[in-house]
C-alpha cells in the first residue's frame, strides 16, 4: 500500500472494507461467536502440548496433531466449554468445523479435512461415528391442535385480561395458522440480537378487503379500526428469515370467527400498537400498558402453551407437557394442513421451507395417520407375479401347479 498514491490508497481501502463487510455479513453473529469461542479454547488446549494450533501440514507431526485434536474433541464432548453437561455429536462437529474454518481463513488450508475432499480425516470420521452411536435419541416437540391456540386467544379477550395475555393469545393463534418460527414474532429472553431473522414490524403487515365488485383489494395503512377488524385477509412479510429467504409474504383469508381468527388477531395487534406509536418500524410483538412499551417474550408463549395443554388434558392423549414448546405451533399448523388434505407443496410454501425437511413436522406417531390402515390391509387383492415366467416354467400336474426350470433343447442351442 505504501507505493500507492493517496487517492489510490483510499480506493483500495474502500475495496478491502467492502470485502470484509461481505465476509462478516455471511456469518450470523451467533455462529461467529461460537467459532471464536472454540478456536480460542483449542489454542489454549494445544499450547501446553507444544502443538501449533494452526496444525501445519507436515507428515512428521501428523500423529501428534491427530492425538491433540481428538483429545480436544473429547473434552468438548464432556461439556467442558459449555454447561458441564455431555453434548451431542453435532455440537462436537460444530467445534471441529470452527477450528478448520478459522485456520482455512488464515492459512488457505483446512488441516482437519482430507485433501481435495469435504470429509474429515479418517481418525476424526471414526471418532464422530462413535460419538453419534452414544447420542441419545432426539426428543422432538409434539404438535398441538387448534384447541390450544383458540383457548389462549379466548382467554386473552375476556374482560379483565392483561395486555400481555391478549398479545400472547393473539400471537399463539397467528403463529399456528401462519406456521411461524418463534423468533419471527417475539423478543429473545436473553440479551443481544445474534440471529439473522428480522421480527415482524408494523410495515410488514397488509390487510385486504373485497370491493363492491368482490375483487380483493389492499387497504390503505391508515384505514379505520373498523375496516381493519373486518378485513377479508392479511399478508405478513418477512424481510429476512432463518433460511436466508428475503421479503417472503404469507397470506391467509379470514376463517369467519369473530375472536379465534388469525386475521382478527392481527387486526387487534395492529390497532393496539398504532394507538400508541406511529413508527412503521415498531415490532408487532409490542404491547403497551399505561403507555409503557413492552415486548412479548418467547418464554411467555412457551409458558402459556403448556398451561393450555394441561387444561385440555393433552397428557391423556399421550402428549406429555414436556414435549410441548413454541415449535409445537409450527408443527401443529403443518399437521393440521396435512390432515386437511393439503399437498406437500402447499404446506412447504406456507411454511417457507426450502427443502423436504418440513416433512419431519408431519408426525407419523399421531393416531390419525394409521386410522383405517389395518382394515385396508385386510383386503385380498389376488395379486399375480407377472415376472414369474421369466425364470421358470409352469407345468400342470394332477391339478397342481409346480414351477420347474426351463429346459433348453440341444437342437435349439
Amino acid at each position: 500500500m505504501e507505493r500507492l498514491s493517496d487517492s489510490e490508497k483510499a480506493l483500495y481501502e474502500s475495496d478491502f472494507h467492502s470485502a470484509d463487510a461481505g465476509i462478516r455479513a455471511a456469518r450470523v453473529e451467533s455462529t461467529t461467536k461460537s467459532k471464536n469461542k472454540y478456536f480460542a479454547a483449542w489454542c489454549a488446549y494445544a499450547q501446553p502440548l507444544g502443538v501449533d494450533p494452526y496444525l501445519p501440514q507436515l507428515d512428521t507431526l501428523y500423529v501428534e496433531q491427530i492425538r491433540a485434536i481428538t483429545g480436544f474433541a473429547a473434552r468438548v464432548k464432556t461439556g467442558y466449554y459449555g454447561y458441564n453437561r455431555e453434548i451431542g455429536a453435532s455440537s462436537v462437529n460444530t467445534a471441529l468445523t470452527a477450528i478448520g474454518q478459522t485456520i482455512s481463513m488464515d492459512r488457505r488450508y483446512n488441516p482437519l479435512k482430507m485433501n481435495g475432499s469435504d470429509k474429515l480425516l479418517q481418525p476424526l470420521q471414526l471418532m464422530m461415528s462413535g460419538y453419534k452411536k452414544w447420542d441419545k435419541p432426539v426428543e422432538k416437540k409434539l404438535p398441538v391442535e387448534a384447541d390450544v391456540v383458540e383457548l389462549l386467544c379466548s382467554l386473552g379477550q375476556v374482560e379483565g385480561a392483561s395486555q400481555r395475555d391478549a398479545a400472547a393469545g393473539d400471537w399463539a393463534l397467528i403463529a399456528f395458522y401462519y406456521l411461524l418460527r418463534v423468533g419471527e414474532y417475539t423478543e429473545k429472553s436473553s440479551r443481544g440480537d445474534t440471529k439473522q431473522t428480522v421480527p415482524f414490524r408494523m410495515k410488514d403487515v397488509t390487510f385486504f378487503e373485497f370491493d363492491q365488485k368482490q375483487r380483493l383489494r389492499q387497504m390503505p395503512r391508515n384505514a379505520s379500526n373498523e375496516r381493519i377488524m373486518n378485513a377479508a385477509g392479511c399478508t405478513l412479510r418477512l424481510s429476512n428469515q432463518k433460511n436466508g429467504w428475503k421479503n417472503v409474504c404469507i397470506f391467509h383469508f379470514s376463517n369467519g370467527d369473530e375472536v379465534t381468527c388469525p386475521i382478527r388477531a392481527l387486526g387487534r395487534r395492529y390497532c393496539h400498537i398504532r394507538q400508541y406509536s406511529s413508527d412503521t418500524e415498531e415490532k408487532l410483538s409490542a404491547y403497551f400498558v399505561n403507555g409503557v412499551r413492552y415486548y412479548l417474550k418467547d418464554a411467555e408463549i412457551r409458558e402459556r402453551l403448556k398451561m393450555a395443554a394441561v387444561k385440555l388434558d393433552y397428557p391423556a392423549r399421550g402428549i406429555p407437557i414436556g414435549s410441548i414448546d413454541t415449535h409445537s405451533l409450527r408443527s401443529g399448523g403443518a399437521n393440521a394442513l396435512h390432515l386437511s388434505g393439503y399437498s406437500d407443496r402447499e404446506i412447504q410454501k406456507m411454511g417457507r421451507w426450502r427443502s423436504d425437511t418440513f416433512k419431519e413436522y408431519i408426525r407419523e406417531n399421531l393416531s390419525v395417520f394409521s386410522q383405517g390402515m389395518s382394515k385396508a390391509m385386510q383386503k385380498s387383492f389376488k395379486f399375480v407375479n407377472v415376472h414369474g415366467g421369466v425364470d421358470s416354467d409352469i407345468t400342470e400336474v394332477t391339478d397342481a401347479m409346480i414351477a420347474s426350470p426351463y429346459e433348453v433343447c440341444a437342437s435349439a442351442a
